[in-house]
């Protein structure tokens, strides 16, 4: 939901509007209900061969709303094994990108992925399952209708904008998405992981740069 950063949006409004203004971009209770549906529906899946091997479905984390959705890859071993994604070493440097800009998962940010089933040894996805899986992310997506899309990794970027550039070329740059949304690629906490220097130019430094660019973005909206 929306963050209140400036003193006067309290001090010039009532109550009641406050109260409004706080919830405004959280995902109404029918919206909620339909997201379930969908859940239900993606448990019970086994429209391509993940649904035989997956331990769990991971379908999404955070929280509903209309504002910042983040898009992944594929479930890792240990979102597999919780189901839920981003819930590693990944996902906790994640937390902290989020974090450094006054975000986080709990009250900001809806998590979800191309795939809701974990690949056998974390390969990449086969277009085939990207394609059996899609229905699942538009429905998330339409839904909620988020007015900026963050896409986590390259496998993110290929699905959505089918682009076969390197992240590394497209990263931080906004593309425009569906229902007039603003998305951005980002680079994958676990490329960041691997990646460890913060001098200027390096993986991390440039990360930095595409949060503060992204709050600045997310700020606006409020």
């Amino acid at each position: 939901m929306g963050t209140l950063h400036a003193p006067d949006k309290i001090n010039n409004v009532g109550i009641t509007n406050l109260q409004n203004f706080i919830v405004m971009y959280e995902a109404t209770q029918e919206e909620k209900e339909k997201l379930n549906q969908i859940y239900q529906k993606c448990l019970k899946c086994q429209k391509c061969p993940l649904g035989k091997t997956r331990t769990n479905t991971v379908f999404s984390a955070g929280i509903p709303n209309h504002k910042l959705m983040l898009i992944g890859e594929a479930p890792g071993y240990y979102e597999d094994m919780k189901g839920e994604p981003f819930v590693g070493k990944a996902g906790q440097l994640l937390d902290k990108i989020f974090a450094s800009v006054g975000l986080s998962r709990q009250k900001d940010v809806y998590i979800c992925n191309t795939l809701k089933c974990r690949p056998p040894d974390n390969r990449d996805p086969l277009p085939e399952e990207k394609e059996a899986c899609r229905e699942y992310l538009d429905a998330q997506i339409e839904i909620l209708k988020p007015r900026i899309i963050l896409l986590c990794g390259r496998v993110a970027v290929q699905s959505i904008l089918g682009s076969a550039q390197g992240i590394t070329k497209i990263r931080g740059k906004w593309f425009a998405g569906p229902n007039n949304s603003k998305m951005m690629p980002i680079f994958h906490p676990s490329y960041l992981l691997r990646n460890d220097s913060r001098e200027k130019g390096s993986p991390k430094w440039l990360m930095w740069q595409d949060i503060q660019e992204i709050k600045r973005i997310y700020s606006q909206m409020d």
